[in-house]
């Protein structure tokens, strides 16, 4: 029955003048046959009601005026019910009743179901006044008080199936906007995660890569640099850069294998750094060439993996973007100092050593940075970063550890 309705109303939508024309035909068999075939409306003894005889020629031609505007009941019901009750009135009037008259009522019924609410006050105000009409007419054999209430009774019947179908259809286009706003919801969650999940893989990535790069470049350049005048130099240098390949290629197969949803063997990798590597980052670091110290005050214990994977993260960037743009004999320090409420990460360069051009090009905001901001963003932190006193540069964040009542990141 479902798809049944659907394919009518998707049929309707296509040919609507099709479902028109089959509702006149319905009356035409239904109510005007009937008064062709039998020239007077027969009635019981008791209620024995004389009504006038009209041509053949003129029941035609008030069944056609009766029935024709029922073409336009759904387009222009206000001006059909209007066409109709004319001439149901000119006909009442010259005292002739025709079965044709119930297109009167579906008229009524289109009018509630697809016309105006101000107009289908007054429509029921003319249908009032014709019914007390038609009461009049047939008193002579059958009591006023009967009359109104059967035509009260079939009137409020139409305008309410056409109040209770007109709610119906407005509730059933509201849950299909609903649904539709849903879906589109849904798309634009779908989009944004997707679109959070390459942003945040972009950050780690750019976060492993980029630094365990750019420690590898320096140790390379650097040991190229010393192969020929001290081997064993260059010997450290390449030990260093296997080291710290086999560190990322580690920190990269960890988070391909969680994307990857592996479950229990991506435990098997390492985990997220925290604080305590810091010490083992500004070593790694210290091994490229510059001269890194690092200090760290308060208690980092009790502090949320997160937290201290974010200001890992923090401090390796900056030491990344330090040796990038400030060169392998900059002097960096590192400081982190956890309080009650805040976690302050502190990292500041000396810059190149005088008289050096930098190694890259002029600082600016990049990648790097915004996704220092980012991470400080997730706790309600703060990034402030430029150049220092002198030539160096200062990259300070500061992170609230203040538990979040919703219990994510405050």
């Amino acid at each position: 029955m479902a798809r049944l309705s659907q394919r009518i109303r998707q049929a309707d939508r296509a040919h609507p003048w099709v479902l028109d024309a089959a509702v006149v035909l319905g009356v035409v068999l239904l109510f005007c046959l009937p008064d062709l075939l039998h020239a007077e409306v027969e009635h019981p003894r008791e209620h024995r009601i004389r009504f006038t005889r009209l041509p053949p020629a003129a029941v035609l031609a008030v069944q056609a005026g009766l029935v024709l505007p029922l073409l336009w009941r759904r387009r222009r019901p206000t001006a059909a019910f209007a066409a109709i009750m004319t001439v149901f009135v000119v006909q009442w009037s010259l005292g002739a009743a025709l079965r044709a008259d119930a297109a009167l009522l579906v008229a009524l019924y289109s009018l509630a179901l697809h016309g105006r609410l101000r107009h289908l006050a007054w429509a029921c105000a003319a249908m009032a006044a014709a019914t007390g009409l038609v009461a009049v007419e047939v008193s002579s054999g059958l009591p006023v008080g009967d009359a109104l209430f059967f035509l009260f009774s079939a009137t409020t019947a139409a305008v309410a199936l056409g109040i209770a179908v007109r709610i119906r259809r407005a509730q059933l286009a509201g849950l299909r906007e609903r649904a539709a706003r849903l879906e589109i919801e849904r798309d634009q969650r779908s989009r944004l995660a997707a679109v959070t999940e390459r942003t945040r893989v972009a950050r780690e990535m750019h976060d492993i890569i980029g630094h365990n790069l750019s420690v590898i470049v320096t140790l390379a350049d650097g040991g190229a640099y010393a192969a020929g005048a001290n081997p064993e130099r260059g010997r450290e240098a390449l030990l260093l850069i296997g080291d710290t390949s086999r560190q990322a290629l580690g920190e990269l197969r960890r988070m391909l294998g969680v994307l990857r949803d592996q479950g229990d063997e991506a435990a098997e990798f390492t985990p997220q750094p925290g604080i305590a590597d810091v010490d083992g980052l500004c070593a790694r670091i210290r091994a490229a060439g510059p001269q890194v110290v690092y200090t760290a005050a308060g208690d980092f214990d009790g502090l949320d993996r997160g937290v201290q994977l974010m200001a890992y993260r923090i401090v390796q960037e900056s030491l990344t973007n330090s040796l990038k743009h400030a060169g392998p004999a900059t002097r960096a320090q590192v400081t982190l100092t956890s309080g009650e409420d805040r976690l302050r990460v502190r990292v500041r360069d000396s810059g190149p050593p005088e008289g050096t051009p930098p190694p890259g090009r002029p600082r600016r905001e990049g990648h790097g940075l915004a996704g220092i901001r980012e991470r400080a963003a997730l706790y309600g932190g703060t990034v402030t970063a430029g150049p220092g006193p002198g030539a160096g540069w200062t990259v300070e964040a500061v992170l609230d550890l203040t538990p979040d009542p919703t219990g994510g990141p405050a």
